[in-house]
């Protein structure tokens, strides 16, 4: 059954100003419109907006800036309910910046949980990653399933749900939420993610050339529909504790070919090339939702594959995307944070520099 706490009213959205972020505002905001919702961001992405209307961040009631790993002087007493949407995104990144990983993505996120519940916040949601499972070969990944993190990425993941689940108790709840790979238009897209990689190819090369070999699977979820799973995850009047949960749905899983093809569907005269002499790709899983669709019937995904492609079609061509050359623009992470250590405002470590 579900439930809402009526008197949760200060919320808490740590790195909202990336891809995930400006799509979970408008979800609150629309949903609960008194609510005080303050966002916390070191701000890397913050100009780069794939819009041509009005900005998510003005639905802010605040907006601070800074590092999580130098989040002493948060008063986190004031919120009810924190939100960790921030982390090192992407494998390329996690894969240059180990050690800074695991301190953004884990150790700086628990030790903010731990002060938080210090405090009195009653609840914290912790955006993990169904990416844990690396590569499984038989069946569906349910939550009990074996775990098989392959990168730093999902090793952080794995870490902090551990270290959030010895934290958790009945006057402060944690929720992990393992997401599917995230998709779909943001005012802050990313095009470093497989289906809106293929909508970018789509429209800027009218090509799509799938780089392995097309076998392996993915569940994917709209980010539209992450914030409706953030937003039951906030509220949510399950009596347990902690609770981790795959947050996604069962029709979402796809192999990266069909994903090209469904891609093909919407726009019929492109092309699409398999590398099929390409090595196995080391990730690959299937992920079973049944317990999130039990838990929050209310808030599951919305959003069909097909409609999210023409979302994101339209998307593009309303801010006049055409770069041939997109995976060398700023709507790629890792350009951004190469640009910002070319430039030296941030150190090697990913600190803002003093002085610049």
């Amino acid at each position: 059954m579900e439930g809402v706490v009526i008197n949760q009213k200060k919320i808490l959205i740590l790195g909202n100003l990336g891809y995930v972020g400006p799509e979970l505002t408008k979800t609150l905001r629309k949903t609960y419109p008194d609510y005080h919702l303050t966002g916390y961001d070191c701000g890397f992405f913050s100009k780069f907006y794939t819009t041509n209307l009005f900005s998510p961040d003005n639905l802010l009631d605040c907006q601070l800036y800074g590092d999580v790993r130098k989040a002493e002087n948060l008063e986190l007493g004031q919120y009810d309910s924190i939100i960790a949407l921030a982390a090192i995104s992407n494998d390329p990144l996690g894969n240059k910046f180990e050690k800074v990983t695991m301190d953004v993505n884990c150790d700086s996120l628990v030790k903010i949980a731990v002060e938080a519940k210090k405090q009195g916040v009653k609840s914290f949601v912790f955006a993990s990653s169904c990416s844990v499972y690396g590569f499984a070969e038989e069946g569906d990944r349910t939550e009990t399933s074996d775990i098989n993190p392959l990168t730093a990425y999902a090793k952080s993941k794995v870490k902090a749900e551990i270290e959030l689940e010895r934290i958790a108790s009945s006057d402060f709840k944690v929720t992990c939420l393992r997401f599917a790979t995230a998709c779909g238009m943001s005012d802050r897209l990313r095009l470093d993610l497989v289906l809106n990689d293929f909508v970018a190819c789509a429209i800027a090369n009218n090509h799509i050339e799938i780089l392995s070999d097309g076998q392996p699977w993915r569940p994917l979820i709209n980010v539209k529909d992450m914030g409706r799973a953030i937003d039951w995850a906030m509220h949510r009047d399950s009596i347990d504790a902690f609770v981790l949960l795959n947050a996604g749905s069962n029709e979402w899983n796809y192999q990266v070919k069909e994903l090209a093809e469904a891609v093909k569907k919407v726009f019929p005269s492109i092309t699409v090339s398999i590398n099929l002499n390409a090595a196995p790709d080391k990730r690959s899983y299937r992920v079973n939702f049944d317990k999130f669709k039990e838990l929050a019937p209310n808030h599951q995904p919305e959003h069909s594959l097909k409609q999210t492609i023409i979302d994101l079609k339209e998307g593009l061509e309303n801010i006049g995307f055409k770069d041939k050359e997109f995976r060398k623009s700023n709507l790629i992470r890792l350009n951004v944070i190469n640009q910002l250590m070319e430039e030296e405002i941030v150190d090697n470590e990913l600190y803002i520099r003093k002085k610049f």
